[in-house]
């Protein structure tokens, strides 16, 4: 097995996280196979950290002056989950730029160690009328370096 294929094979694990939020699964998450569908793993993420920016009055999404546009994403599923379930979503950064963060959360059952899945995003943060890259205001930069870590 290559070095790249071992990683892919490798499911994170809960003391890789930093952030915590739990979701609850909705009967319109699953699709035909019983399982919820692909495309819902990443309203997960977006709540994860979204939700967290929000409460910490880090974002304001009708009028921050200063917002993140996504420009990359992707996820590893590695287990399903179905309605009705409840889900742990763990968030870190994982690379803090000067107007760019990725963010990367794991998804876990709440009773289980490791991930049922892992995705990123990447945020670009640009001036909310300009849309133009940005420094990362210094609040934020301050909260987002507490949540630095390296996967594990």
């Amino acid at each position: 097995m290559s070095r790249k294929e071992d990683q892919r094979a490798i499911r994170g694990r809960r003391d890789s996280y930093v952030q915590w939020r739990s979701i609850t699964t909705r009967w319109k998450d699953n699709d035909v196979y019983g399982h919820v569908n692909n495309v819902e793993y990443y309203s997960y993420f977006d709540t994860a950290v979204n939700a967290m920016l929000i409460e910490r009055g880090l974002l304001d999404p009708q009028s921050s002056p200063v917002i993140g546009l996504v420009v990359e994403t992707g996820c590893r599923y590695f287990a399903p989950v179905s309605f009705p379930e409840t889900i742990d979503a763990g968030v870190r950064v994982a690379k803090l730029g000067s107007s760019s963060v990725r963010y990367e959360i794991g998804l876990f059952k709440a009773s289980e160690d490791e991930a049922v899945a892992e995705g990123h995003f990447v945020h670009v943060y640009v001036d909310r009328a300009q849309r133009r890259p940005t420094p990362l205001p210094e609040e934020l930069r301050a909260c987002l370096a507490t949540l630095v870590r390296d996967a594990t």
